[in-house]
């Protein structure tokens, strides 16, 4: 049985890659005139909601790997961003907190994000935006 070949458009994991590729170019655009990187943002967001992680944890939540988080971190630090703090539970380990700069930077960059996706919101509509979220929380788990 011969099967026809599909156009690349119709792979999941290429509309995938396509669609991140183009929100990740936008998103980058909004949060370079702030002089933020995404992975930058990612971090500063999760931190926000006031969990201590450890380098490993947050690595595997903002999607970097360790060593290129490590170096991303010491940037941030550097720009007085954030900061880190011996791990209250284990003292081997090491939490990252934002400092308070870097609350104020993210709440300034926190609209362009807001921005970027009402902008899709407005094209796909909620009730699909909500299920595309769930569907890829899906592809993930």
């Amino acid at each position: 049985m011969q099967t026809t070949p599909n156009s690349i458009q119709d792979y999941l994991s290429y509309a995938l890659a396509a669609a991140h590729r183009k929100m990740s170019a936008s998103l980058s655009v909004r949060l370079k005139r702030h002089g933020i990187q995404i992975e930058a943002w990612r971090i500063l967001e999760t931190l926000e909601v006031g969990q201590r992680l450890t380098m490993g944890q947050l690595a595997e939540v903002v999607l970097m790997n360790p060593p290129t988080l490590t170096k991303l971190v010491d940037r941030m630090v550097s720009d007085g961003l954030v900061h880190r703090q011996v791990a209250q539970s284990d003292h081997r380990k090491i939490n990252l907190l934002p400092t308070a700069l870097g609350k104020k930077r993210m709440m300034q960059i926190r609209q362009e994000v807001q921005d970027q996706d009402a902008e899709y919101q407005s094209r796909l509509g909620q009730e699909d935006v909500d299920k595309l979220i769930a569907l890829l929380r899906g592809v993930v788990q």
